[in-house]
């Protein structure tokens, strides 16, 4: 989010254009966002009031309370787990420090709020990650979250709804943070077979251990336009394999038309896309 202007002179008298006028238009002090799709600057009011997508198309990040906020049901979202909370546990440098800083600044936890939510009266068992929080890595506890979840909606026999944002396993966890991996994906299993849906929203970008396991688990896959989605990083396999590979092939529209992802959604349809879903396979459980 640019913040130049807070450090910008105001105009003088001797100044080319003038003193600025003491009643300033909205436009000419409102903060803006730049589209990193189509370069323009976008007021901050209007990203807010369009699902944080420019005009372009470009879908912005959300905050994991901003996005319940806008897939959910009023006042139906109802947090789990959210005494859990990360721990220095193998004294990595700096890492308790920026725990307390992270955690006051985004007013969270952890990298993920879990929970139960209707979704256009659907009820459903909800998790969002949090690209603010250490870009919505995954630690031990974000693992441990999201397994709560699954393990609470096969007890109470309820689908499970995801949105994933990832930068991957979080390093100061070392080993701790990839054990998750086989900890979310067993718990995923044991939800689907107790006969159970598991709808995935993958969000930019979610990339690393958490497309290894639990984003990739999904009964249907779904991604936000230009959603980056993959496992190691572009310039790591191209040195790996060494070869060149095609342009954008880490974005969600290839990855749909390799059969990796089942469709693409924009944010503005995404609720009554989810909640049909929903629907769809509650009536094929119950009958």
């Amino acid at each position: 989010m640019p913040i130049n202007w807070i450090f910008k002179k105001s105009r003088n008298e001797l100044e080319k254009g003038g003193r600025i006028p003491d009643a300033a238009t909205q436009e000419e002090v409102e903060m803006t966002q730049t589209c990193p799709a189509c370069g323009r600057e976008v007021p901050l009011s209007e990203v807010w009031s369009n699902n944080f997508v420019c005009s372009c198309g470009h879908c912005f990040r959300m905050n994991a309370r901003q996005r319940i906020d806008f897939l959910t049901d009023k006042d139906s979202f109802e947090e789990l787990f959210g005494e859990l909370y990360s721990t220095d546990v193998l004294d990595f440098p700096n890492y308790k420090e920026k725990l307390e800083s992270i955690c006051q600044s985004t007013g969270e936890t952890e990298a993920v709020v879990c929970g139960t939510a209707k979704i256009n009266g659907e009820l459903c068992a909800l998790f969002v990650m949090n690209p603010y929080f250490m870009m919505g890595s995954m630690g031990t506890v974000v693992g441990e979250k999201i397994t709560r979840l699954f393990e609470y909606a096969t007890e109470s026999s309820l689908p499970v709804v995801g949105c994933t944002v990832s930068g991957g396993a979080r390093m100061q966890e070392g080993i701790l943070s990839l054990m998750q991996m086989a900890k979310t994906s067993g718990a995923v299993k044991r939800h689907s077979d107790a006969g159970n849906f598991y709808l995935v929203i993958l969000t930019d970008p979610t990339t690393g251990g958490v497309t290894a396991s639990f984003a990739m688990d999904g009964d249907i896959i779904l991604a936000e336009p230009g959603a980056t989605i993959g496992f190691a990083g572009a310039r790591v396999i191209e040195q790996t394999v060494r070869k060149k590979l095609p342009a954008g092939f880490q974005k969600a529209e290839f990855l749909l038309s390799h059969g990796f992802i089942d469709k693409i959604v924009p944010r503005s349809e995404q609720k009554k896309v989810v909640s049909s879903l929903l629907e769809l396979h509650h009536r094929r459980k119950r009958a």
